[in-house]
């Protein structure tokens, strides 16, 4: 085969690489954001103009969040909110409406000592999206009805309802999310050394 043949294959062989990552690049990013934000990619999706509108919210938002210096608790820590969450729950029996607005307030302290922002509800829902997808709907929810209840729409089983969805969202917030990020460079690290 001569030089010339043998240039037109390599760079062929190149231009198919390069067509074929063009092509396969889209699908392999929204696979990746599928499998991060879970049933919070339909949702976002389903509230776009567009999949690649929506695709690109999701991906600031995960750069949003990368920005945060995240942390998760001390072992005291999580014991101490878990001992709050056990007197708010108890609270319930003699004042839902109470007990729902301190399940909130808790809520909105686990984040706070995590690392989360929390002005804002819809920040909240926005940067909770990339770690804690799975729950954020109980966290709609719970809001929603919690909102309900202060103009007095929710039923005592509303509460009820609302409390049992701010505690999904709290016992994820308590017991999963990042490692520090020294901890994660030194695995990452001790990875690339191996």
């Amino acid at each position: 085969m001569s030089t010339g043949a043998i240039i037109g294959v390599v760079v062929a062989i190149v231009a198919a690489a390069v067509i074929l990552w063009i092509v396969l690049r889209p699908a392999m990013q929204r696979k990746k954001l599928r499998d991060r934000f879970g049933p919070e990619y339909d949702r976002a999706v389903s509230q776009s103009d567009s999949r690649s509108a929506a695709e690109k919210e999701l991906a600031e938002r995960e750069h949003r969040h990368s920005e945060f210096d995240l942390k998760p608790l001390s072992p005291s820590a999580q014991e101490s909110y878990r001992r709050h969450w056990a007197t708010v729950q108890t609270k319930f029996v003699d004042s839902p409406e109470s007990a729902i607005a301190d399940a909130d307030r808790l809520v909105t302290d686990l984040m706070a000592e995590r690392g989360y922002p929390t002005e804002g509800y819809e920040a909240q829902l926005s940067v909770l999206s990339v770690e804690h997808a799975r729950t954020l709907e109980h966290y709609r929810k719970a809001h929603d009805i919690s909102e309900r209840q202060e103009i007095g729409e929710a039923s005592t089983e509303d509460l009820r309802t609302a409390m049992v969805h701010y505690r999904e969202l709290f016992t994820d917030l308590l017991e999963h999310g990042t490692a520090p990020r020294k901890e994660t460079e030194a695995v990452r690290k001790e990875k690339s050394d191996v």
